[in-house]
């Protein structure tokens, strides 16, 4: 094969970073519907099927963004039960509500609008009590309640929402443009599938969070404590905690509200237990190797203002810690291809994906070194697999077209790059895909 028939490994990575804009699905005007919380009229976009129907979508993607689920049944056991007691005296119990905590190392908690919500491993270190994750809870079942993806859509800002499903989502932060790859594979990074909150949700959160908790048995000073934990770590690790201000807009305010409403309208409840001990039991893994939670922090910290050298410190120091922790092992190989150390950034992501197959990020991160590395066959298996554990993406079918390209299988490269073009029209990797395609005689 020509070298200039493939892309050579600097066009790769500015192809991959660039991403595509595939269309938005169409979403039905559903005219007036009933507030489930305030009980009254509302103009809505999204009917809660369709609320249901985006998160079961969407939702798959930012979890892997954020390393996946973490392998822990009883820790995911423990927060689905303290979640699913708090949402079953919330105003719509009927919501297929989950709980679960993934990977990620940034401060943050989220929710889709059918009732998926996520903690990070980097905000449930932080807490001190099963009060204080009951806030946190709360406060996100409020959103869920509250329809604020649906209200928000309805007022102009789904696009904050509806990110296409085409993009893979393969890290917790950007990192700029050295190769977009290690920032998401798709222009996918964090948090882009996230509803950014207005300050008047976060009250309303706010408030729903405390009724809830409250109605479950905790102490409101569990809400109190969560404001200060995440103002102080606002000031202590700016960066760790960016992404939760972004889409959580935090203020002193909010923090008095809480502390009024806990001291006036929950008065009563001030003396109920917050479970410390019982939150300490659950925790105690996740806190024998918070040292490495907070290197990650800092090694995501250090990509982000590209100086790799310290984040690779970091991340090493994250992995004298927890040498087997499959968020340590992809931000490293992450962070050795940022340094074109690529037989070192494949070495990392193979641990990965041996340490968590059932995770699809590793797999899309070795196959853009196998690529690199000019192992095709090998590229093209790993994009196989993640596309078997999160299907629907088309660019996985680019890069098994570009694998394909690779090992000089032209029938089978052009097979997959048609089928891309089908859609997705836009972006470096269609026009990519439509030259080959001319030039091969496929397209006159």
């Amino acid at each position: 094969m020509d070298k200039n028939d493939l892309l050579t490994r600097r066009q790769l990575l500015k192809l991959i970073g660039l991403g595509t804009g595939a269309a938005l699905s169409p979403i039905m005007i559903t005219g007036c519907a009933v507030d489930p919380v305030t009980g009254r009229q509302q103009l809505m976009l999204m009917s809660p099927s369709e609320e249901i129907a985006l998160d079961r979508q969407q939702s798959p993607y930012q979890f892997s963004s954020d390393y996946g689920t973490v392998q822990d049944p009883q820790l995911n056991s423990y927060l689905d039960r303290v979640g699913k007691e708090i949402a079953s005296r919330s105003h719509r119990p009927e919501m297929p509500f989950s709980f679960r905590a993934v990977n990620a190392a940034y401060i943050n908690a989220y929710a889709f609008p059918g009732g998926s919500i996520a903690s990070t491993r980097g905000i449930l270190v932080e807490l001190d009590n099963e009060a204080e994750l009951a806030a946190l809870l709360g406060h996100e079942i409020g959103h869920v309640n509250a329809r604020h993806t649906a209200e928000r859509a309805t007022k102009g800002a789904l696009a904050n929402i509806l990110i296409a499903s085409a993009s893979i989502a393969t890290s917790s932060a950007g990192y700029g443009n050295y190769g977009g790859l290690i920032q998401d594979l798709g222009g996918l990074g964090a948090g882009a599938l996230l509803a950014h909150y207005s300050r008047d949700n976060e009250r309303e959160a706010d408030a729903l969070g405390m009724e809830y908790m409250t109605r479950t048995g905790y102490t409101p000073q569990g809400m109190i404590d969560l404001m200060e934990i995440l103002l102080q770590n606002g000031h202590r690790k700016p960066n760790a905690i960016e992404l939760m201000f972004s889409t959580h807009p935090m203020s002193d305010e909010r923090h008095r509200t809480a502390i009024q409403n806990a001291q006036g309208k929950y008065k009563s409840m001030l003396s109920a237990p917050d479970h410390r001990e019982r939150y300490m039991d659950h925790m105690a893994g996740l806190r024998k190797i918070k040292g490495a939670i907070t290197a990650m922090q800092d090694g995501e910290s250090a990509m982000r203002k590209k100086k790799y050298l310290q984040a690779d410190q970091e991340f090493s120091k994250a992995l004298n810690i927890a040498p087997e922790d499959y968020t340590a092992l992809v931000m490293m190989a992450k962070c050795k291809m940022a340094q074109e150390k690529n037989d070192d950034a494949e070495r990392y992501a193979l641990e990965a994906g041996r340490i968590y197959p059932q995770e699809a990020q590793a797999h899309s991160v070795i196959g853009v070194t196998s690529i690199i590395n000019k192992k095709y066959s090998q590229a093209y298996q790993q994009f196989t697999e993640y596309d078997k554990l999160l299907p629907g993406n088309p660019e996985i079918g680019f890069f098994q077209g570009l694998s394909m390209e690779g090992m000089q299988k032209q029938k089978e490269a052009a097979r997959y790059y048609y089928k891309y073009l089908q859609q997705v029209r836009q972006g470096s990797q269609a026009q990519h895909a439509y030259k080959k395609l001319k030039s091969w005689g496929y397209i006159k």
